[in-house]
């Protein structure tokens, strides 16, 4: 593997502040933590959250001189796109296993996961549930299987990172709160461990109220702990993943031409969403600042 002193040395991604009209008079400074900016150029689906998820899974498959990556995840999946630009950067091969029957044509997340070079495989939802239950396995001499959403033991210090880097940049720490979307949950779960107790908000973008119980989860067996001043706000889902209805499309071109920040439909359109509806709501006390985590997954749209 090649590049991955690209992983070592990095910029913090920058912070930007977000003002909206509809907002004056609610006292909450809105800020844009924007982990979609750390791509590096020749692979910019390789970005936001999965960077983090990947960065020590990647050092490590370079340790043991691995030449492939097998993954596993939906059409949609942001995982998948960035473990296929991974690849290309990287100088490895990528396999992808994809939830449910190829459907044509395919969208531009899958069509730019081909496009870096990634081998696709679509398992029926039957298969691919029980490809779940039982964990990828390497197939090959020089395989390096990453989990579905990339979250596991390594993926944890990567997200721990994101949330010590964000301690440095704030000038009022004490009074912000860090919101991120969840789809494994396991970014929300690393993220925690690196805020040293400040508060943090996980929106899911799935239905169902398994979001906590699932972090908690990751925490018990990734940390051996259980950790504070933190929750899940269901209620933003929009019907599910990867979901979709105008009134989402409408914010999300309105904020873009507002702030000059892209969303995407899955992940941050959901979490920017909700965080205007609370920010509006008086969810959030005057004075007070709400951190949003742009995860990149801007080829989905």
């Amino acid at each position: 593997m090649t590049n991955l002193h690209l992983l070592t040395h990095h910029t913090p991604s920058p912070i930007q502040e977000v003002t909206l009209p509809e907002l004056e008079g609610c006292g909450v400074r809105w800020l844009v933590k924007r982990d979609d900016l750390l791509a590096p150029p020749e692979a910019p689906d390789f970005c936001g959250n999965k960077w983090r998820k990947m960065k020590y899974n990647l050092l490590e498959a370079g340790k043991q001189g691995c030449t492939r990556l097998i993954t596993m995840g939906g059409a949609f999946s942001n995982h998948i796109a960035a473990v296929a630009a991974a690849g290309l950067l990287f100088g490895v091969d990528t396999v992808g296993c994809i939830r449910g029957e190829a459907v044509y044509p395919l969208n531009p997340t899958l069509r730019g996961a081909i496009d870096n070079g990634m081998e696709l495989r679509f398992v029926s939802r039957e298969d691919y549930r029980k490809l779940r239950e039982k964990g990828l396995q390497p197939e090959l001499p020089g395989d390096y299987p990453i989990p579905e959403g990339g979250t596991n033991a390594l993926a944890m210090p990567g997200c721990r990172e994101l949330g010590e880097e964000l301690l440095l940049q704030l000038d009022d720490p004490g009074h912000s709160t860090i919101a991120v979307a969840c789809g494994t949950g396991g970014t929300l779960a690393g993220l925690i461990t690196g805020l040293q107790g400040l508060p943090c908000i996980g929106i899911p973008v799935l239905k169902g109220d398994f979001m906590t119980a699932t972090v908690q989860g990751f925490h018990g067996l990734f940390t051996g702990r259980q950790w504070p001043h933190w929750q899940t706000i269901d209620g933003f889902h929009f019907g599910g993943y990867a979901k979709i209805t105008p009134v989402l499309l409408s914010f999300m071109a309105d904020f873009y031409t507002q702030t000059g920040i892209p969303l995407d439909k899955i992940y941050t359109g959901k979490l920017f969403y909700a965080i205007f509806q609370l920010i509006q709501s008086g969810y959030f006390s005057p004075g007070s600042t709400v951190v949003s985590i742009h995860s990149g997954g801007i080829q989905g749209n």
